[in-house]
Order: structure tokens, then C-alpha cells, then sequence
């Protein structure tokens, strides 16, 4: 059997008719930027999150970078991230100019530990990034507890938490503002890049507003040094198709990840951990092993596709040589770096194909390995 680390064929085809509806629709509207598509999805989005805003970007890193510079950061400044993260997280910060301050997760959930933030914190310090990693909310509370003691921003990167909840509140809404991705992987993919900021707050959405459109509000007048990053009208049409699906397909992702922890229980991997007030979208399902290698290659042979997620952090990436943290210099997600798999999973899985996945890895254990 092959199994793939995720089918993005098979959603566009239960979608294929009202899909091609919505192309036709911007196709025969003669308008392709800025329009219509994007206004109802940002509202729609907005209303789907529980937002007040909602401005769409050209992609993920986008919305975290508007989001960085609408809020003021710049030159010598700090923002506390996680060291566990797609690097993304860090270059919004590196591109407004700051400063990226690593911290490392909880070694459970693997998302930045709230307990090892404070002892970051310094003068130049401006803002906390969440990453709500892998589908999972960040412990919410205790980050906001922690940034109205400094007077401190949050800012969500949502990028693969489409629709996850935090103490029954959906993420998007739980701090200053929040980035999302609609890379065609996410569980809220486009057909292409694509990106959004949630806030509930009416002046950082304008400022990002025109940051993202040249710095301009009127055509020809630019207030400030902009960007050039929008959702085009084409791409906010199919994600409008794709949002009223997003529940259901979350809902068919927590069964595959159900089964996984069921049939994976006392196999020897180290499995999700979900905390009591966490309702997760599963973006990933990603397992813990010394012999992660060796893990992924079996699996490979049998036809099972994984991926790693990530295999080099980002402070042992060449582009983040100036910050001089040596090897072993964050060591829990060094060690998540070089353990984690990330097994398949999506709306579209098959409950035979998480079978096999399952019996793979069955056979690979008992060949003692």
C-alpha cells in the first residue's frame, strides 16, 4: 500500500464543482485584487474565529511580519519565540529589524513553556509569539498573564491551528493578534500562498491594512514605507469554498488521531500529549523517538510517507549565525530536532491506510528495533 503523507487531490475533488463555481465567479467578475472575494472572506474568517477584523496577506510569514511592524517593533528590539518552530515564526521578527529571543517548549506539548519566558524578558523587550504548534494552542492564559505584568504584546502565529480551540475560544482571538497561513498544506489550504491577521483590535488592523497594500489607503497616497502583500481575489474565492468545510474536515482529522493513539498506546513511541483544556485541529501527528531515522526508513519501505518537522532548529539554521547560541545551546529542541516524525494524517485518510500505518509500525517494533 502507499500511503501519502497528506492527499491534497482529494479535497479539491469533493470540492470540484463549487470550486470551479468560485473561479468562474472572480473569472467573470473582471476584477482580481482587492475585491469583493477577499471582503467577504475576511469577514467570514473573522466571524469563523470570533474576531472583530480580519485582513488577508500574501502569505503566513506576512501576516506575522505586518503584524510585528503594525505593532511598533523595529530596530533594537526583542521578541520573545519559540525555539521549536518553523523558522517563519523568526524571520517576521528579523524582518521588521528586531531581535528573535529564543525559548524553549514544554517538553510535553511542545509549544514555548510560559514557566521559561520571564527569565527572558529584558528592557528591549516588546512582544511574545505563541506558535500554536502542530494544530495544539499554546497555554493562552498564562502567556497574557505573564505579558500584562511587562506590558508586553501577544501575538498568535495560527498558522497550523485553523479553527483549534483554547478553553472552548477558538485561536485567532486570544492575544493581540494572530497570523495564519493558507499554504495548500494547512488545514485551511488555498490553491496557492496565502495569509491573514485576526485582531480585535480596530487600529492595529488598519495599520496593517495599509502596510500590506504599499502603505496606502488611497490609490497614489502612501502614508508610509509598505508592503506589497495580498490575498488575491481568485485565492480568497476557493478559501471561501474550503472555511464552511474546515469544521467537518477538522473533525474527520481527530478520528484518524484518535486511532493513532489508540493502536499506538504502550508501543514505545512517545505519542501527543493533549492538555484538559486544548481541543486540537491535528494539523500533525507527530511521534517521538530516539531511532527516528531508522523509524522513517522502515516506513518508507513499506510505502508510508513521514516527514520531519523540523530537522534543524532554527538558531542552528546558517541564517541565524550572528546570535552565536552554540550546539547544545537549546537542548530541548535540539532533541526534539532529532526525534520527531511526524506520521500521515488528514480529512481524506482512509481508515485502512491508518491501519497499515499502525501495522508498520507494529512490524518495525517487533524486529526489535
Amino acid at each position: 500500500m502507499n500511503v501519502p503523507f497528506l492527499d491534497l487531490k482529494a479535497p479539491h475533488e469533493e470540492l470540484r464543482v463549487e470550486l470551479r463555481e468560485a473561479f468562474d465567479r472572480v473569472l467573470d467578475s473582471g476584477w482580481y485584487v482587492l475585491g469583493e472575494e477577499v471582503e467577504q472572506f475576511e469577514r467570514e474568517f473573522a466571524d469563523y474565529c470570533g474576531a472583530a477584523h480580519c485582513v488577508g496577506v500574501g502569505n503566513g510569514l506576512d501576516a506575522l511580519h505586518m503584524i510585528v511592524r503594525a505593532c511598533g517593533i523595529g530596530e533594537g528590539d526583542e521578541v520573545i519565540v519559540p525555539s521549536n518552530t518553523y523558522i517563519a515564526t523568526w524571520l517576521a521578527v528579523s524582518h521588521a529589524g528586531a531581535t528573535p529571543v529564543p525559548v524553549e517548549p514544554d517538553a510535553r506539548t511542545y509549544n514555548i513553556a510560559p514557566a521559561s519566558i520571564e527569565a527572558a524578558i529584558t528592557p528591549r523587550t516588546r512582544a511574545i509569539i505563541a506558535v500554536h504548534l502542530y494544530g495544539q494552542p499554546a497555554d493562552m492564559d498564562a502567556i497574557n498573564a505573564i505579558a500584562g505584568r511587562h506590558g508586553l504584546k501577544v501575538i498568535e502565529d495560527a498558522a497550523q491551528a485553523h479553527g483549534a480551540m483554547y478553553k472552548n475560544r477558538r485561536v485567532g482571538t486570544l492575544g493581540d493578534a494572530a497570523g495564519f497561513s493558507f499554504y495548500p498544506g494547512k488545514n485551511l489550504g488555498s490553491l496557492g500562498d496565502g495569509g491573514a491577521v485576526t485582531t480585535n483590535d480596530p487600529a492595529l488592523a488598519e495599520r496593517v491594512r495599509v502596510l500590506s497594500n504599499y502603505g496606502s489607503r488611497v490609490k497614489y497616497h502612501n502614508e508610509v514605507k509598505g508592503f506589497n502583500t495580498r490575498l488575491d481575489e481568485l485565492q480568497a474565492a476557493l478559501l471561501r469554498v474550503k472555511l464552511r468545510r474546515l469544521d467537518s474536515w477538522n473533525e474527520r482529522r481527530k478520528v484518524v488521531a484518535a486511532a493513532y493513539l489508540d493502536a499506538l498506546a504502550g508501543g514505545g513511541l512517545v505519542l501527543p500529549y493533549v492538555p484538559e483544556w486544548a481541543d486540537p485541529v491535528w494539523h500533525l501527528f507527530a511521534v517521538r523517538t530516539p531511532r527516528r531515522d531508522a523509524l522513517q526508513v522502515h516506513l518508507q519501505n513499506g510505502g508510508v510517507h513521514t516527514m520531519i518537522h523540523y530537522p534543524i532548529p532554527p538558531h542552528r539554521q546558517p541564517a541565524y549565525i550572528e546570535l552565536a547560541i552554540p550546539a547544545g545551546g537549546l537542548p530541548i529542541a535540539e532533541a526534539i530536532s532529532r526525534e520527531m516524525l511526524s506520521l500521515p494524517i488528514g480529512p481524506h485518510m482512509a481508515r485502512g491506510q491508518v491501519e497499515y500505518v499502525v501495522a508498520c509500525i507494529a512490524e518495525y517494533r517487533q524486529g526489535g528495533r
